[in-house]
């Protein structure tokens, strides 16, 4: 949170940000996919306001630009391109539909596998299901060209505000956001500077990134049910992750010990279990960083994440303590040069390209630290409905939070491992899940074990 964001005047033609270029690239090059869509899924119980939901959703939508931004191109070369609210009843009508008890986890996965044409349409859909009298689930889908994980959050808040005002008969009457996403990406552009100026910052982290990952694999090896096809189907299968409080607390107290983050431990436990699976001494895993680096950003419905890719040195056979001291001092290097986007950092690194995986790194680790959308609404019974994977963007993908109890004691990990069908089984997954789980409580418990003698295998394994 370096600058203060203003908003700008803007040219007639507001260029794509870095992250939305390689989104649009993606979508040019495999076609209408669903494997970019944030679905949001809320179920509601009680008497429904059809009419203030509508308005409602149309509400979100004037207030939001990125929500209503279409990407048309001129000579190859695409912009932003905001609709007018007067267009939006045509465009962005709520589908309203009958279903049943039996049928809704189907019709939720056929909802969000829907796909976008970011050249016509607007990036956000929405679907209203009634399985039963009074029942109802509202399924949001928000392509990632518009929204993140983060954008989440503001997006619930916002519509429950407005309905809660429509369903009093007024309209919301919320602070007007400071700034909109085109602001954003054209303070983006300023903020960075011009690539080959020397002293810019653009400059200078992309020097950064060129030694930081020099040398490093292009693919990890793996113990995959099946070969790496020539061309990813981005099909995927979601498997729990939960680790005990005990388990929790051990993390705890040894990132407290060595001057680590929690989230600094699991990547080392991680890379640990991954060389340990046969990917070898030099693991670059991928992580989400949030990307919104002034406060007026926080409410703001937008794609700001960036991606980082944390290389991490486990040769040499370190004790586990020693590993977290090198991925400490290795992370806090990367997350001090955070703003060359991800998508820039493909195309200067120019590595060995392949449609059958991710560039640079083919496993993520996230944390989640957004905060929870107040999603109260007058008359209704609201909860938020997980939603199965059915992408993947990578081989594998670590979704954690950290749960605590009231008084703020750990309590637990607890997630979800996302992975491609294309290469896993879930019994495969589900038995490397149980590797990692025993070298996390015995790396965590004894961090003076060097790693090959970290227990991993149960008795029936050995």
């Amino acid at each position: 949170r370096r600058v203060a964001l203003r908003p700008v005047v803007r040219p007639e033609r507001v260029p794509l940000s870095f992250a939305q270029r390689r989104l649009w690239f993606l979508s040019r090059l495999e076609g209408l996919s669903a494997t970019y869509n944030l679905p949001l899924v809320v179920r509601l119980s009680g008497d429904l306001d059809l009419g203030a939901l509508k308005a409602a959703l149309l509400d979100v939508l004037a207030r939001h630009e990125s929500l209503r931004t279409v990407f048309p191109q001129v000579d190859g070369e695409p912009f932003q391109q905001v609709l007018p609210v007067e267009q939006l009843a045509s465009l962005a009508d709520l589908v309203v539909r009958d279903s049943s008890p039996a049928a809704v986890a189907a019709d939720i996965a056929v909802m969000v596998g829907s796909t976008f044409d970011l050249e016509s349409q607007i990036p956000v859909r929405a679907h209203l299901l009634v399985p039963a009298p009074h029942e109802f689930v509202l399924v949001a889908v928000v392509h990632h060209v518009a929204g993140d994980g983060w954008s989440l959050g503001p997006l619930a808040r916002d519509l429950a505000a407005a309905y809660t005002a429509r369903v009093g008969g007024g309209a919301p009457e919320w602070e007007p956001l400071p700034v909109q996403y085109a602001d954003y990406t054209l303070w983006q552009r300023e903020l960075l500077g011009d690539e080959n100026g020397p002293d810019s910052v653009y400059s200078q982290q992309i020097g950064f990134w060129r030694d930081a990952l020099s040398g490093a694999p292009d693919q990890l090896e793996l113990p995959f049910d099946r070969p790496r096809p020539v061309v990813a189907s981005h099909a995927g299968d979601r498997v729990p992750v939960r680790w005990d409080a005990d388990a929790h607390r051990a993390l705890v107290h040894l990132a407290q010990r060595q001057g680590a983050s929690v989230f600094m431990v699991v990547q080392a436990a991680v890379a640990a279990w991954l060389s340990r699976m046969g990917a070898g001494t030099d693991i670059p895993i991928g992580t989400a960083v949030a990307g919104r680096l002034d406060d007026a950003l926080d409410d703001l419905v937008g794609f700001f994440v960036n991606t980082l890719v944390l290389r991490t040195d486990v040769s040499g056979d370190p004790t586990f303590a020693e590993l977290v001291d090198r991925v400490r001092d290795s992370d806090l290097s990367a997350f001090g040069h955070q703003d060359v986007p991800f998508e820039r950092l493909v195309e200067v690194l120019n590595p060995a390209r392949s449609m059958a995986r991710h560039p640079l790194f083919q496993v993520m680790l996230s944390f989640q630290n957004a905060p929870a959308a107040d999603l109260a609404m007058p008359g209704l019974q609201v909860q938020a409905e997980p939603v199965q994977a059915g992408a993947a963007k990578f081989d594998m993908l670590f979704d954690l939070s950290e749960s605590f109890t009231a008084d703020g004691a750990p309590d637990g990990i607890v997630g979800s491992l996302d992975f491609a069908t294309d290469l896993f089984d879930a019994a495969t997954v589900e038995r490397m899940l149980g590797w990692l789980q025993r070298l996390v409580q015995a790396a965590a418990t004894e961090p003076s074990l060097p790693l090959h003698s970290i227990p991993m295998l149960d008795e029936a394994e050995r």
